[in-house]
């Protein structure tokens, strides 16, 4: 089905009215998947300010932007009008320093993370290296510090670390993250295997029930941010939260990273994955509202209507 002319004139008002605009699934604060989060990560730590078009939340949009730009996968980045392509190329001009260049950011740094590696953590990976053959040993570390061995083939941009005789490669985004990182092998709650920390994360994000919440916000010493859509806020307002919108975040992000702050949304899902955005900024004090509204409807005020 061809796309009509509506949506063609919808899309060139979208990229006309942004330098920047990354057509997703998900948003820029909430990513849907893989791909988008991965598109998503390498811009926001390029760009305070630049548009996410959430393509699961228009159809017409979802199918459009694909024939507009002869393009058939999501996401999809523009610059000046411009396709520039997908998750795969996205992350290999960052890589790169491509993507820097067209957005007017400065060279990256590509110095190598400093790494710590137990003997015995070293002769496990050893072990486990012994039948991959020419594949390289990989370690990412994705925008919420999760960190993961995988293998792969060395490419022109890897950045290279060597620790204790093993040469470990990372791509632009991991290698930050992975600086200072002590890799053991030991006991945990799930077995024996290879343990990674990584000092460079930030403070992980607590949970807070509506009973503390509503302590906490009678004291007054905790900023809470409501991250629901416009039409949830208004249809259900919260009383004492400040919305957290896209006009809203470069404010709210160059809050000092101390500052106490709970996300709330209807059930606590979209609120923990903003929390998350925020401790990737550095954010130290982040509470995420557990049940959300839908648990302040039911256990503290029950003429906020639940829905």
């Amino acid at each position: 089905m061809s796309m009509s002319p509506a949506t063609r004139a919808r899309i060139e008002a979208l990229l006309a009215g942004h330098r920047v605009v990354l057509f997703m699934k998900g948003t820029r604060h909430a990513p849907q998947c893989g791909f988008s989060a991965a598109a998503a990560d390498r811009l926001n730590s390029l760009l305070d300010d630049y548009a996410s078009v959430d393509v699961l939340a228009d159809e017409e949009i979802r199918a459009g932007i694909k024939e507009f730009g002869n393009w058939p996968t999501i996401p999809q980045l523009y610059v000046d009008g411009e396709l520039v392509g997908g998750a795969d190329i996205v992350q290999s001009m960052y890589d790169s320093g491509e993507l820097h260049e067209l957005l007017g950011q400065a060279r990256p740094d590509r110095t190598p993370p400093t790494l710590t590696i137990t003997d015995t953590a070293a002769e496990q990976i050893r072990v486990a290296l012994a039948g991959a053959g020419e594949a390289c040993l990989f370690l990412t570390v994705d925008a919420h510090f999760q960190p993961r061995f995988q293998l792969g083939q060395a490419g022109p941009h890897d950045i290279v670390s060597v620790a204790n005789g093993l040469e470990i490669h990372f791509d632009l985004a991991s290698a930050p993250r992975a600086d200072g990182a002590q890799i053991d092998w030991a006991s945990t709650p799930h077995g024996v295997g290879l343990t990674i920390f990584l000092p460079a994360a930030p403070a992980v994000i607590k949970s807070i029930d509506v009973h503390e919440l509503k302590r906490r916000m009678q004291h007054g010493d905790l900023l809470v941010l409501d991250v629901r859509g416009l039409d949830e806020r208004s249809q259900v307002p919260f009383a004492g939260a400040e919305a957290f919108t896209p006009e809203s975040h470069e404010r709210l992000t160059n809050l000092p990273r101390d500052t106490a702050i709970a996300f709330i949304c209807h059930h606590g899902n979209a609120s923990r994955n903003a929390a998350e955005h925020f401790r990737d900024h550095g954010f130290s004090d982040l509470y995420n509202v557990e049940g959300g509204i839908d648990a302040w409807s039911r256990e503290i005020d029950p003429n906020v209507p639940r829905y």
